[in-house]
């Protein structure tokens, strides 16, 4: 059985809890919400806590804002595409620009294209097969550019490393001279 990283799992309902909070500062564009603060949690996931907890967090995340009535059905594609390519880019290229396009590209581009079936089957909007990706990519743009200055300045301040056990704290007798040969 694999372990829970209580820790990670605490961290991921924290993001969670910031992005329902956050919702209502959308911007209704056509059919869609435009929620960049949502863009920004899904890279702080990605790059943080993996593609896996990314992607919950925008399921959920998504999920509770349409029981709230501060989103659409349309966060699904649009959320979890850029949650998982950002997450899955960053895990295996372990470069924060890749992080960034990835959100950038899957949910304008990919989750836009997925995002047609859903709009015009479910919800009865009549936009054109690319109406969604020029919104989504607004949308993701804000909450990228937020995400790029805050999480480089969090890589760099190694903020979330020791909280999650990538690093250990600096001992307490670093730097008083206290060294044994």
């Amino acid at each position: 059985m694999k372990k829970v990283n209580v820790r990670k799992l605490a961290l991921a309902g924290i993001l969670v809890a910031v992005g329902i909070v956050c919702s209502p500062l959308s911007i209704p564009v056509g059919a869609s919400r435009c929620a960049p603060v949502q863009h920004f949690i899904n890279i702080l996931g990605g790059v943080f806590l993996g593609p896996g907890y990314s992607v919950g967090m925008a399921f959920v995340t998504s999920l509770l804002r349409n029981f709230m009535g501060t989103g659409t059905l349309l966060a699904f594609p649009g959320s979890m595409c850029g949650a998982f390519l950002c997450g899955i880019l960053y895990k295996y290229g372990k470069r924060l620009p890749l992080a960034y396009a990835g959100e950038l590209f899957g949910t304008s581009v990919i989750g836009g294209f997925l995002s047609y079936p859903i709009a015009a089957l479910l919800m009865g909007s009549e936009s054109a097969v690319y109406g969604f990706v020029f919104p989504f990519f607004v949308s993701s743009f804000g909450g990228t550019v937020i995400a790029a200055v805050l999480v480089t300045a969090m890589k760099k301040m190694r903020v979330f490393d020791v909280y999650l056990g990538n690093l250990e704290p600096k001992s307490q007798t670093a730097g008083t001279g206290n060294t044994r040969r």
